[in-house]
């Protein structure tokens, strides 16, 4: 099984005619995924890609029966345009935009307390469940089903942990990147949570990044859930300087909040796996689970 994706997902992609837009339409499109038409104010009525166009996330919605949707919209229009989808009330909104302005991040993130919309992103490169449905951006060919979960704060580093895990021989469930930025939707917590109550997953992986708590809070939990199913990780930014953003706009350490060490220490003391090195993930999660 994967966790938020199936194959009765139809997706419509908000700022699909962009360059961004159209080019991974397509590719999601090549992998099989049910894409179901696009949004753009103005465009309602037209066709792209042979795809109806519409103006409003509502009139996509009630047209196609569409249940999640992508967002490749520029940052200053990023925010509305999740609002929108979250006015709608569908159940799924992966936002691929990076650097959303944090205020607006600020006033999504209160929309979505009591709807019925889970956000993955901003700064994320997707939800994959292989052979079923890719909604996002990621490289694909090197995954492959299997029983490990993803989460990831990383997009250049899920396509390397897949890529492991699956010359491991265990391919992946699902792999979901949370997003780079400072404020983003789903937490790492709660993508853990799904993936623990997900019968198809026996494995977990965390890749985490210097920049805000979210590791901390997973270390919390595992301690208190005390789970059963066997949770690797990878922490980098060993040795990166303090108080300067490395790559995404997350990635910042500031004072004794977000260093890697400390994050390492707290995930080890809660019992999870953590690798040495980039290089060892796949042997660490293989590793977990032979024991």
């Amino acid at each position: 099984m994967a966790i938020l994706l199936d194959h009765e997902t139809r997706i419509i992609v908000q700022g699909m005619t962009g360059w961004a837009g159209t080019h991974h339409t397509i590719q999601m499109i090549e992998y099989g995924t049910k894409v179901v038409g696009g949004v753009r104010p103005g465009k309602g009525g037209r066709s792209h890609l042979d795809l109806p166009m519409f103006d409003s996330v509502a009139d996509a919605k009630a047209a196609t029966g569409a249940n999640a949707s992508i967002v490749f919209v520029p940052p200053a229009n990023a925010a509305a345009a999740m609002l929108e989808a979250i006015e709608a009330e569908l159940p799924l909104i992966v936002t691929v935009t990076e650097r959303v302005p944090a205020l607006d991040m600020v006033r999504v993130r209160e929309a979505l307390r009591g709807s019925r919309t889970r956000l993955v992103g901003a700064n994320s490169q997707g939800v994959l469940a292989p052979g079923i449905c890719k909604l996002g951006v990621m490289a694909t060919g090197s995954e492959r089903p299997g029983t490990v979960g993803i989460v990831s704060r990383s997009a250049s580093l899920t396509s390397e942990v897949v890529a492991q895990v699956t010359a491991a021989g265990l391919g992946q469930s699902t792999t979901v990147g949370v997003g780079g930025d400072a404020v983003h939707g789903m937490m790492m917590r709660e993508c853990l949570e799904l993936f623990l109550a997900d019968p198809g997953t026996e494995g977990i992986v965390l890749i985490g990044e210097i920049g805000g708590a979210e590791e901390q809070e997973v270390a919390d939990y595992v301690t208190s859930a005390k789970p059963s199913k066997a949770i690797a990780a990878l922490i980098v930014g060993m040795h990166a300087p303090r108080e300067r953003r490395m790559g995404h706009a997350g990635a910042l350490t500031l004072g004794d909040v977000g260093d890697a060490k400390a994050k390492v220490a707290a995930l080890e003391k809660a019992g999870v796996r953590v690798a040495p090195s980039a290089h060892l993930v796949g042997a660490t999660i293989a590793d977990a689970l032979s024991n």
